[in-house]
């Protein structure tokens, strides 16, 4: 029996003006005549996995995405046009303020792209300087109106708090102006530290503190206001506004669902992760991760074979426990038949003492046939989360 096609496509752009001082995802600056080659290794993986993928939710992610030109962004869309890979639900594409045009946003929704996810961060000058952003808060206003009038009616806008030098009122003015734009969903992370990074070694060299206090203060400033405002948490991280269905709101983004919620996706571009099915016609995945060299992968599909570095076939219990992970992120948890029924595990028999642990911290609740964190819970939603993962 032929394998259902994967309904999920993730495409990673590698390229960025500028590294920021906290980020850890693979990316690098444009340079000479890499962005082109890189834009035709990507169609030509496209064609490799075209046949596999009749996506519902396509993510355009990075990287910057919106620094491709607009000779560029036409390649990639008609070969995807060429390959039967428009038409999908939700399409998102990741945008700095400092990269988004009129041309670019009609040409995108012309092809289908129907939702735009903007890295705001923060709209104070001194923290935007602070975090090596290229865009000024001036161009975040002027790159939403753009894109209202490019037709876009499903924007996201990622915010961070427990930034250094971020004051609680600079944390309530950034909210509220973000809240005064009305976008359909809000994305807000606290900041992470990660190695090889130089906000990470700024923290080591002892150039400031991380105040946790501060930053638990932030959280509850953010669930406040964003529910005042019309926004349903849908994940730990995640608002959306719109008519709620089964606990999610209408726009909260589908594609990051399905990760959460331990669907495949395929995964195209350096660097990119992808789940695939493992071609048996069961439940058990594959995760693949693409070189992250946008050379090296370049050079791999020029041969004709995917640019994958690695693979990782996973067992049952072993993909049970990250779905069952990733799901304690979200505010609904997991309807214990419903994991049954995907998993083929009892959740409450599997993991009891972990269930236990939880809801004896306070941070969990069981009810009827429902497991889900605690409002405290979902502030140590990683911490949690972790119980549940089993190598």
């Amino acid at each position: 029996m032929e394998p259902l096609p994967v309904t999920s496509l993730y495409l990673h752009v590698p390229f960025c003006a500028h590294k920021c001082e906290y980020c850890a995802f693979y990316s690098h600056a444009p340079s000479g005549d890499l962005v082109n080659r890189y834009i035709q290794a990507v169609i030509k993986e496209l064609e490799l996995v075209a046949a596999q993928v009749k996506p519902r939710t396509i993510f355009f992610g990075g990287g910057t995405p919106s620094l491709l030109n607009l000779q560029q962004w036409g390649a990639v869309l008609k070969a995807m046009e060429r390959l039967n890979l428009l038409g999908a639900t939700e399409w998102t594409v990741e945008c700095n303020p400092a990269t988004v045009s009129l041309d670019k946003a009609k040409l995108l929704r012309d092809f289908g792209v129907n939702r735009v996810s903007m890295g705001v961060q923060s709209f104070d000058p001194a923290l935007l300087e602070r975090l090596g952003r290229i865009h000024s808060r001036e161009m975040v206003f002027k790159s939403y109106d753009t894109l209202r009038a490019g037709g876009f009616s499903n924007i996201n806008l990622d915010l961070m708090f427990g930034i250094p030098g971020q004051t609680m009122k600079i944390w309530h003015d950034t909210l509220k102006e973000a809240v005064h734009l009305a976008p359909e969903h809000l994305s807000s992370y606290e900041v992470i530290y990660e190695e090889d990074t130089p906000l990470f070694q700024q923290l080591q060299a002892g150039e400031f503190e991380v105040n946790e206090e501060l930053a638990c203060e932030m959280y509850d400033a953010l669930l406040h206001v964003a529910g005042e405002n019309g926004y349903t948490q849908y994940e730990v991280a995640n608002f959306g506004s719109g008519a709620l269905n089964h606990g999610v709101p209408e726009f909260a983004c589908k594609h990051n669902l399905n990760y959460w919620q331990g669907g495949f996706y395929v995964a195209v571009g350096p660097s990119a992760c992808g789940f695939e099915p493992d071609g048996t016609g069961n439940s058990l995945g594959i995760r693949t991760r693409n070189w992250s060299n946008t050379q090296m992968y370049c050079e791999l599909i020029e041969k004709g074979t995917r640019a994958i570095e690695s693979t990782e076939r996973l067992d049952n219990l072993h993909r049970a426990s990250e779905i069952a992970a990733f799901g304690l992120r979200m505010n609904t948890g997991w309807k214990l038949g419903h994991f049954t029924e995907l998993t083929g595990y009892n959740l409450q028999q599997e993991w009891k003492n972990e269930i236990e642990d939880l809801t004896s911290r306070g941070w969990a609740v069981l009810r009827n046939d429902q497991f889900h964190l605690t409002s405290k819970g979902m502030r140590f939603a990683d911490a949690a989360a972790e119980l549940f993962l089993r190598a």
